[in-house]
């Protein structure tokens, strides 16, 4: 059937897929492609769809289309998007198509990360007969409720958008709906759009519109003037304020800003896991991360601060110490962040703005004002206090295995400022927030909002897509997280995309190891042993694991190390090179890590026989005491409402 005038007779895939190649992104008059690409694995509820779809846009002349990057893990497609989107400051992302059935539930843990850190990610899950011609169909989840539900429905709770296309004329109101997300600064995460299969590769005459360059704006929110007053009042009248610096500062590329603001008025800043690097390790008034991984200095001066200024931060249990650390009972709180639900946490003054501009407006209205020298000072001498401490820290001891810290700190000495370290869980984005001397927000790469296990190999490819060929990145992965997903090295390597993972094995669990035994629980489960069969327990020999070989099984070069100077001498090599390498090295899981100096709301058991278990308990009742709310009643620099003011 020939084209209509003004209208081009397309599969609602091949539809999809040229639609999404015409969308752009633009900020500060730089127009970015918003979908790059698209990850993903063929099943049956695709392969036909989605698949031909991208196949007959790769083999057409002059193709400008969505090329397709098969991974071994559908969820770590997702993660790979996530990280290529946070390396791109959410102006960019890539789409993941899956089949139906568990290609498309493997998409709910990348999509809980993507949502929970802010991430734009574009999910296309295939989906059961919208025409239910096939009944059940292969891989349908068979609900005795409703002939409606599919798999699919499990990601609407972990998305920020979920919409299921039944028929060709729903799609460009879905997809734009999709688009509005996206690029939403204050309300973006993972996007669903479920594509039954047989709608995927229906046929519809769509207007030729739709297909043209679409630009969407990603703007920069400015405050109100009058929260912009309220909270110029609240820091004129305080004496000793902090800046908490998260992720939003990052996004919205306000780290100069936020660098002449902390020269400017003489607040030090610390920084979350998302924040970190926003002012730079060596900055005189950056004091280092907050809360439970956190620095000395951030945490002693969270104690006593009357006035805490939250710039793009979530304000996670870990930050806050389970609101724990600030300790001053008439402090305030100044939020700036682009979400009004982080704006209001901690009973805030508001300014529900861009970054950038949030930042450029208290600027101008603080004009001439700054914190008193002795609270500089103090701030400073802090921060210098805790610079020394962790260089004490990635020392080398004589132990028969390194701690981690020593790996962290040879990796300091050997990465430059526009390379990329990545992790995202275990034990080692607690150290990497005390230890890594962040020079650049782009250098440090850490997923802890959902601390997903698993995360990094996958994120090494998507932060490598971002960045081209030119920066190193290096992904510090743990032995527990490498075994969720290591089989996207060869995805990697089939890619020709050069990372560095370094491979730290320990035999277990080192960071939960760690903490089931601050609460009692004797590190029960934690380590990779064998079934003991005279006592039924899991206290035999060890598990007989090479992650070495395993690493290598997939395409990667590995290189093995024998303690610290083999470390450092492989790890040179391995950063020189034009393919991706693995640096395994053994690990010691109770070496000391750096000193923490605040608490994390982890309930130990009430009552129980283990000795163990009520000492723990006996600490944690200590320790809730300092745990309360923010709700102050009167905010800094202005009057209390008279009796009867509403």
């Amino acid at each position: 059937m020939t084209d209509r005038p003004g209208r081009v007779r397309l599969t609602v895939a091949q539809a999809l897929v040229r639609f999404l190649a015409h969308q752009w992104t633009q900020r500060d008059g730089v127009r970015h492609r918003a979908i790059v690409g698209c990850f993903g694995i063929l099943g049956h509820g695709n392969v036909a769809g989605i698949g031909e779809a991208l196949l007959r846009d790769e083999m057409a002349d002059g193709h400008t289309g969505l090329p397709f990057v098969p991974v071994r893990n559908e969820q770590a497609g997702v993660h790979a998007a996530a990280a290529f989107a946070r390396t791109t400051r959410r102006l960019q992302t890539w789409a993941v198509t899956t089949s139906i059935g568990p290609g498309a539930t493997n998409l709910v843990t990348g999509a809980a990360l993507a949502t929970t850190n802010r991430l734009p990610v574009l999910l296309l899950p295939a989906d059961t007969f919208a025409t239910r011609r096939v009944d059940p169909a292969l891989q349908q989840l068979e609900d005795p409720r409703s002939n409606g539900v599919s798999v699919n429905d499990a990601l609407a709770p972990v998305c920020r958008y979920w919409d299921r296309v039944h028929r060709p004329e729903q799609l460009l109101p879905a997809v734009m709906s999709v688009m509005r997300v996206l690029t939403d600064p204050a309300d973006t995460g993972a996007c669903t759009l479920c594509l039954p299969q047989d709608v995927q590769a229906e046929a519809w005459d769509w207007p030729l519109e739709a297909f043209a360059d679409r630009v969407w704006d990603i703007a920069r929110p400015v405050p109100e003037p009058e929260a912009v007053a309220r909270a110029v009042r609240a820091i004129r009248a305080c004496r000793r304020p902090l800046i908490v610096a998260g992720g939003g500062v990052a996004y919205s590329e306000a780290d100069g800003e936020l660098r002449h603001f902390v020269a400017s008025t003489g607040i030090p800043v610390a920084d979350t896991q998302a924040g970190k690097g926003t002012v730079e390790a060596g900055h005189a008034l950056s004091v280092g991360g907050l809360g439970v991984t956190g620095s000395r200095a951030a945490n002693q001066l969270a104690a006593q601060a009357d006035l805490v200024i939250g710039i793009g931060t979530r304000y996670c249990d870990f930050t806050t110490a389970s609101r724990s650390v600030f300790a001053n009972p008439e402090v305030v709180f100044v939020n700036l962040n682009v979400a009004p639900v982080d704006a209001a946490k901690h009973a805030a003054i508001r300014l529900v703005a861009d970054a950038r501009a949030g930042l450029a407006a208290l600027l101008g209205a603080l004009s001439g004002w700054h914190t008193e020298p002795a609270y500089r000072n103090e701030a400073i001498g802090l921060a210098e206090q805790w610079r020394g401490e962790v260089a004490g820290c990635v020392t080398a001891a004589d132990r028969p295995l390194p701690a981690q810290s020593e790996i962290i700190g040879v990796l300091n000495e050997l990465l430059g400022p526009d390379d990329v370290v990545i992790n995202a869980a275990g034990s080692m984005p607690g150290q990497l927030q005390a230890l890594w001397q962040a020079q650049s927000s782009r250098q440090y790469h850490v997923e802890y909002a959902y601390s997903c296990m698993g995360y990094e190999i996958p994120a090494a490819m998507g932060v490598r897509l971002a960045v081209g060929p030119q920066p190193r990145v290096v992904a510090l992965v743990g032995d527990g997280s490498y075994a969720m997903m290591p089989a996207d090295l060869a995805t990697l390597v089939a890619e020709g995309l050069a990372a560095v993972i370094v491979l730290l094995d320990n035999h277990g669990y080192a960071s939960i190891g760690g903490l089931s035994e601050q609460v009692g629980s004797q590190r029960f489960g934690t380590a990779d042993r064998m079934r003991n069969r005279q006592t039924g327990r899991r206290d035999g020999p060890r598990v007989p694991l090479d992650l070495a070989a395993n690493a290598a099984s997939w395409g990667a070069e590995v290189l093995r190390c024998d303690g610290m100077s083999d470390f450092r001498a492989n790890l040179v090599t391995a950063l020189a090179a034009a393919h991706t390498t693995v640096v395994y090295i053994q690990t010691d899981p109770t070496a000391p890590g750096p000193p923490t100096s605040a608490w994390w709301d982890v309930p130990v058991a009430e009552v129980s026989e283990l000795a163990s278990v009520r000492t723990a308990r006996a600490g944690y009742e200590r320790e809730r005491q300092a745990q309360r709310g923010y709700l102050t009643p009167t905010r800094a620099g202005e009057p209390a409402a008279e009796a009867g003011t509403p």
